[in-house]
């Protein structure tokens, strides 16, 4: 079971076969989960945009309901990137959401959000993000959680392990997250590291030309939907909301 955002629902790595239209992290895990299981079942509840007071009241219950053995949880990296947002408040209420999601005694897998330190447009959140991510180990040690510790995976603080709105990642970078998880989960598994591919030397005036590219592209609409008080996630439905065997056949 995946409750979360745009991270957990893989938005970066199109896959159109697949429900939903995007691949992530997540269903690679469940992917590999799948091996041998006979009664295996996978559900994902994640909607890109969601803030964390959202994931909480709109998907806690529903991964409950669905008496999962072991739930991920990935929430509040849309709550920090807000002006003004507490990182403090943030945490509260992910430990909300993380005590009733051990209410059945399901393994917890929580996740640290990454160091943006790397990333010119996030740079100066990193502090921000970094107290949230103390008071996310913090939960997860009062619960007994499992961490995935995305602020040390320093691979994905490649930029060439992002999609082109640098805010997702994109199949690589889900594909590395993956590996990351398993091992967190002590599963055994084949996923192999892979490398991403070099990138081009560019000018200046070719760097700025493709920043002004990506401003008008995703910030500009971005401004816009949190001046409209809108969210990339409205209308958006969870792209697996039943439980169901998941298998590589599906790729």
């Amino acid at each position: 079971m995946a409750v979360g955002d745009s991270f957990t629902e893989g938005i970066g790595d199109p896959e159109p076969s697949l429900p939903g239209g995007h691949r992530g992290w997540a269903d690679r895990v469940a992917e590999v989960l799948a091996q041998g299981v006979e009664d295996f079942a996978y559900a994902n509840l994640a909607v890109r945009g969601k803030l964390i007071a959202q994931i909480v009241a709109e998907q806690v219950e529903p991964a409950l309901d669905l008496h999962p053995d072991l739930i991920s949880i990935s929430a509040g990296g849309n709550d920090m990137i807000r002006p003004g947002s507490d990182p403090d408040l943030t945490a509260a209420r992910m430990e909300e959401g993380v005590r009733r999601l051990r209410r059945d005694n399901a393994t917890v897998v929580m996740f640290t959000a990454v160091d943006v330190g790397f990333s010119p447009v996030f740079r100066g959140i990193r502090g921000k993000v970094a107290i949230y991510n103390e008071n996310l180990r913090a939960v997860a040690a009062k619960y007994d959680c499992i961490v995935a510790d995305l602020w040390s995976l320093t691979d994905v603080q490649d930029t060439r392990m992002w999609s082109p709105d640098r805010l997702h990642l994109n199949a690589l970078g889900y594909h590395t997250v993956a590996r990351m998880v398993l091992d967190a989960l002590a599963v055994e598994n084949d996923l192999q590291p892979l490398k991403p591919e070099p990138m081009p030397l560019s000018t200046w005036r070719q760097a700025r030309t493709s920043d002004l590219a990506w401003a008008r592209e995703y910030l500009v609409p971005w401004v816009i939907r949190r001046i409209r008080h809108q969210s990339s996630g409205d209308f958006v439905t969870a792209k697996r909301p039943i439980a169901e065997r998941y298998t590589r056949s599906e790729e």
